[in-house]
């Protein structure tokens, strides 16, 4: 196997099925990714690391000892801002900022060097963290995530911060389900198990396939006066969006992690719905060199029906990602 420039990754959030049904422990998600020679490991401490944010030095003993046994490379932390902690005020920058310190602590002593900044974080709290985390050695990344595009407000108010502190210490990380050319087969599947009427839904994805602005749907939906099950596929549809990955082309300084999302592999080794070869040659051809993460959410839009199996849907789409950036 040669080695690429771009680096083969997992998000842990990918297990999220098998870990909370308790058929794979935190170790098994570590060991499964690095079998499928997916060397970098994203965690995600409030879904698999129980006490987080108060971890003992025990548990950092053993999360060294595993890092030595598996020989993986800690890439990055997802963290959560508690935006809602009061039920009658919003808390205060300084209290967002306390936590997020926090945070780069735990990801300083994981071994990471990213941050997974969620998108609802407020700028301010980034740039107030920013010499912290300058400090430790640790780059805060702000999520690009759908629906938020990157002609936005909120994307312009996180790259003015992001330009100001400089993008060796804040940027970016996209999430690859901003790229979701044609409307996840799950989802419009599941649809219709729960009795979603089969001519709407065939309206709901010949519209975002064919790339016409979704907000019709709602439209239809209320002058068809649909059930629940078609208007929620409406909405959802209204959530997914498809930008241009050669977008990315003009923020490569400051993206130094990507998400790579996907929701179905198909038997051909293929996404079925995010075109990953369009975008890997333009991440390629800005010269990236940081990991893509798996992020497996298609679980959940199969759970009704069929045996949820994420380690062999990440396993190919580690394969799959091996193939496209020339392993």
């Amino acid at each position: 196997m040669t080695e690429a420039a771009i680096k083969r990754g997992v998000s842990l959030y990918s297990f999220q099925e098998e870990y909370f049904l308790r058929t794979m422990s935190l170790e098994d998600c570590i060991a499964a990714s690095v079998a499928m020679g997916a060397r970098g490991i994203e965690t995600i401490a409030e879904q698999m690391m129980p006490g987080f944010p108060h971890l003992s030095e025990d548990f950092y003993r053993q999360w060294d000892g595993w890092v030595e046994t598996y020989g993986f490379v800690p890439t990055a932390h997802d963290m959560f801002a508690e935006l809602k902690l009061y039920p009658d005020r919003e808390r205060p920058t300084d209290e967002l900022i306390a936590d997020l310190r926090r945070d780069i602590d735990h990801t300083a002593r994981i071994g990471a060097s990213v941050i997974r900044i969620l998108a609802a974080t407020p700028p301010e709290v980034v740039e107030g963290a920013a010499p912290y985390a300058a400090d430790r050695g640790i780059r805060l990344l702000t999520e690009l995530h759908a629906p938020r595009r990157f002609d936005s407000d909120w994307f312009r108010g996180h790259l003015e911060v992001a330009e100001r502190v400089g993008p060796e210490v804040v940027g970016l990380l996209p999430d690859l389900g901003i790229f979701v050319r044609r409307l996840p087969r799950v989802v419009w599947e599941r649809a219709l198990r729960d009795g979603a009427d089969p001519d709407f839904v065939h309206r709901v994805v010949e519209v975002y396939d064919g790339g016409e602005d979704t907000a019709v749907l709602l439209e239809d939906a209320d002058r068809l006066n649909v059930g629940p099950v078609e208007h929620d596929l409406a909405v959802s549809a209204t959530r997914y969006i498809f930008e241009d990955p050669r977008l990315l082309l003009d923020y490569m300084p400051y993206i130094h992690h990507v998400h790579a999302k996907f929701y179905e592999m198909t038997d051909e080794g293929e996404e079925y719905s995010i075109p990953y070869d369009e975008i890997i040659a333009v991440l390629r051809e800005g010269g990236y060199r940081g990991y893509l993460s798996s992020e497996y959410e298609g679980n959940r839009h199969i759970q009704d029906a069929f045996p949820v199996d994420s380690v062999d849907q990440v396993r190919r789409h580690q394969k799959m990602l091996a193939r496209l950036i020339g392993e």
